[in-house]
């Protein structure tokens, strides 16, 4: 056959011909290899690398620049991940192990390769209390509640009993981590694809750290065959904690299913990576005396936003940072909170704007608008392009909104102002608007803000809480609303503030050197004394915040489990 000749050039700067050349070669060098292993066709291969983190998906017009070699790099990099021989081709192995189950999250392969001696991976966020509620909102079909109930137990108890964590049952209100078993399109922009393939995927502390698991898919329980629902579960509810996945092979936090074992235990890997961010179980027996400890930790700056969460408006840059603006102030927000040397104020950097400030907007063109009054301010990034009255540039818009942002659920801008919405499309307000805020089922009578996130999502702000929008549900998402300051600004619990700024207020702001259980904190300038705080663990919150490890193991002895979200 004439298809036998292509060499599959490596000066070829055409990947798609690169792929057809390898997956032709391949099937008919290798007639003994099963259909099923070999059924992926180029476009299959690059949309696996694309979905699963080994490559970014490219403009259709520009796609033909994608280079061979970075294609190849890609491929490599997943046979890192995989523990396969990195032959950057699509070989029988590669396309075996890409035929496999697997967990639905991205790979962080950014953090699997080079002499890195650790190999699992963090993904940077971390729940800051040791209690989490959860539900199972959804059951699958054909599996008794009851032994649902009893495996997912288990495979949260997995975590605890490595880490200093209890997962509690709730049946009404707001949980942490919500359950479910859907299919296809279920509302989060992520889809599952009927059987095989994607098993299940879960979201990260910072973005709630809800589980979904493919209800087309043959869940078993203590079954050879079938999907083994504790596994996948527990392997899930290591990304619900912070976890990425790990390159070691016998790690749960391996991305491919491994199929029953009967004989589970969590490998070494995924023990020190969740004790990483939670640090060992408590084992110890109480004890009456205390160890003498002779410093103490650097003080810990609470940002004073922190006493008053919400916020006028929040935006997402060309460059990809968040901005959270209050008052004449501004934030910059990295994963866990409040970047170092912030507040600045918006006039410094904002083109002389003077604020508080109205609303912000980002299109996905790059643009980023400022609002305030009956006036508009255009940027990229933080460079001002003009400012032009919002009649002249926002036909139909009022002045004076609220909030503002782009609906991921059909693209197109809308704002509010009091109880009421307008939808923006190209250069005018649409017919039939404004219309009720109360159309959006479950938000408050109020919105302070409004962003479409970098997941897709849209949230909404009011007051000290924010929603997350389910966007096929047309309905908050069950387990919101959640606090601002805690999941946003990386703030301690409003208890702990409460109390800090309390005690500064009283002057009850002695340092007491001798007592071990002391940890200083700096609210607007002024050290506080607090024996509560450190259990809600801000230093992996914000980069500044660090904590003498002495205090630290004392206080989780004498005090862990008092804090609240």
């Amino acid at each position: 056959m004439e298809k036998t000749k292509c060499t599959c050039q490596k000066q070829s700067r055409d990947v798609m011909r690169y792929l057809w050349c390898y997956s032709t070669v391949l099937t008919l060098w290798l007639p003994s290899i099963q259909p099923a292993t070999i059924a992926m066709s180029g476009s299959d291969v690059t949309d696996y690398l694309n979905r699963y983190g080994y490559m970014k998906a490219h403009d259709p017009q520009t796609g033909a620049l994608t280079s061979e070699q970075y294609y190849i790099t890609a491929i490599k990099k997943f046979q890192r991940m995989a523990g396969i021989n990195e032959t950057g081709r699509i070989d029988e192995k590669t396309r075996q192990v890409m035929s496999l189950p697997r967990c639905g999250n991205p790979d962080d392969v950014e953090l699997g390769g080079g002499a890195r001696r650790r190999r699992y991976a963090l993904q940077g966020s971390k729940w800051h209390k040791t209690e989490l509620t959860y539900r199972i909102s959804e059951y699958p079909i054909g599996i008794p509640k009851g032994e649902v109930d009893d495996e997912i137990s288990k495979a949260l108890q997995v975590w605890a009993d490595v880490a200093p964590l209890r997962f509690r049952p709730q049946k009404y209100g707001i949980v942490d981590l919500d359950i479910k078993f859907v299919r296809g399109s279920h509302g989060d922009g992520n889809p599952f694809d009927g059987r095989g393939r994607t098993l299940a995927h879960a979201f990260f502390p910072m973005y709630g750290g809800d589980a979904h698991f493919d209800e087309d898919e043959d869940w078993t329980i203590n079954l050879e065959h079938g999907v083994n629902l504790f596994q996948v579960a527990a392997h899930e509810f290591g990304h619900s904690l912070g976890l990425s996945h790990s390159d070691i092979s016998s790690a749960l936090m391996a991305p491919f299913y491994r199929g029953y074992q009967k004989n589970f235990k969590l490998d070494e890997d995924d023990v020190r990576a969740v004790q990483e961010l939670y640090g060992i179980p408590r084992r110890l027996p109480p004890s009456t005396s205390r160890p003498v400890v002779t410093s103490r930790g650097p003080p810990l700056n609470v940002p004073s936003i922190c006493r008053d969460p919400s916020i006028d408006a929040i935006v997402m840059t060309a460059d990809g940072r968040t901005y959270i603006f209050k008052g004449a102030d501004y934030y910059r927000l990295n994963d866990y909170g409040i970047d170092e040397s912030y507040p600045r104020t918006i006039a410094s950097d904002w083109g002389g704007i003077q604020g508080p400030i109205d609303s912000a907007l980002h299109w996905d063109n790059g643009y980023t608008f400022i609002f305030k009054g009956d006036s508009y301010w255009k940027f990229y990034n933080l460079n001002l392009i003009y400012s032009r009255k919002i009649s002249d540039g926002f036909q139909g818009v009022p002045n004076d909104i609220d909030a503002s942002f782009v609906w991921g659920g059909n693209g197109k801008t809308y704002f509010i102002k009091g109880s009421h919405y307008w939808r923006y499309t190209e250069n005018s307000v649409d017919k039939g608007y404004p219309r009720p805020l109360s159309v959006w089922n479950g938000l408050p009578p109020r919105v302070d803000a409004a962003i479409k996130w970098r997941n897709g999502r849209t949230y909404f702000f009011s007051g000290n809480d924010y929603y997350r929008y389910n966007d096929v549900e047309f309905d908050i998402d069950d387990t919101y609303p959640r606090k601002i300051g805690n999941w946003w600004l990386g703030c301690p619990d409003a208890k702990t503030v409460g109390q800090l700024v309390q005690g500064t207020q009283t002057g009850n702001n002695q340092k007491i050197s001798n007592d071990v259980d002391e940890q200083f904190l700096t609210v607007d300038g002024t050290e506080t004394v607090s024996t509560t705080t450190l259990v809600t663990d801000l230093s992996n919150r914000t980069p500044t915040l660090v904590f003498n490890r002495l205090s630290l193991l004392m206080l989780i002895l004498f005090s862990l489990g008092t804090a609240s979200r």
